[in-house]
């Protein structure tokens, strides 16, 4: 089994913080599985994320992503950071650029240094970004203002910014969070079809576990930095995820339904 991304006794303590936002974490993603994070608020899901993403530092342990070491003091080299695409909860799109700028963006860890700090694109970039504007179902908003569509088809955008990066890891830390339940399907359905698609492997942050097992073929839940649960969804029950999220405020809706 190969792993997309691994985690050896994976530890961390945000500054400030009192408790440990992870504690020993030991994991192995398989290359192109579609893994989904669930568990209560503060379980360390988006710090996890953000680790294998490569965006916090001064963690303890070993961790590698797609079989190469992460350093818990620096970023990866430029050419290891671009096989890896992230998703942002906030879309991080730039508003008053056109959808198509946006997802050419993607390609900028792709292209020349250079030519990367003043915008400039190759017949390759132009494509790859056809493409993705294409997978992700908004090739006819290309020539329009980010800032003036809906706020589902900014993360349509923000994921097709991360198809055109081609990455082979793709990391969504709560995708779905801001759409209704029909939108947010539709998000899942495309970041895991697309990635299956293209070959990738996607690790994506939930709080919508009923909607997160449709479309995971594994399931890692966290509660207090730790790995609570770790399961095939098939085999998740409702009693597992009600003891998920006992003691969280904001899950009383869920543990109703469980």
């Amino acid at each position: 089994m190969t792993c997309a991304a691994e985690l050896g006794g994976v530890s961390h303590r945000h500054a400030g913080g009192t408790k440990k936002a992870l504690c020993g974490i030991d994991l192995c993603v398989e290359s192109g599985a579609v893994l989904a994070l669930i568990g209560p608020s503060g379980a360390g899901k988006s710090t996890l994320l953000s680790l294998l993403g490569a965006q916090i530092f001064g963690w303890q342990g070993k961790a590698s992503v797609l079989g190469k070491p992460l350093d818990p003091q620096r970023p990866p080299a430029r050419a290891q950071r671009v096989e890896t695409g992230f998703i942002f909860q906030d879309f991080a799109l730039i508003g008053r650029a056109t959808v198509r700028q946006n997802v050419l963006n993607g390609r900028l860890g792709r292209t020349a240094k250079l030519a990367s700090l003043f915008g400039r694109f190759s017949e390759a970039d132009e494509a790859a970004a056809d493409v993705a504007l294409a997978d992700a179902g908004i090739a006819d908003l290309a020539r329009q203002r980010t800032d003036r569509i809906s706020g589902g088809q900014r993360q349509r955008v923000a994921i097709a910014r991360c198809l055109a990066q081609e990455p082979q890891l793709i990391l969504a830390d709560e995708p779905v969070s801001n759409l209704d339940p029909v939108r947010a399907e539709a998000i899942l359905r495309l970041i895991s079809s697309t990635a299956a698609a293209r070959g990738a492997t996607v690790i994506f942050t939930s709080h919508q576990p009923e909607l997160a097992l449709r479309f995971a073929s594994r399931v890692v839940g966290l509660k207090g930095g730790r790995i609570a649960l770790d399961t095939d969804p098939g085999a998740l029950s409702p009693a597992d995820i009600a003891t998920l999220y006992q003691g969280d405020p904001a899950a009383q809706n869920l543990l109703k339904a469980g």
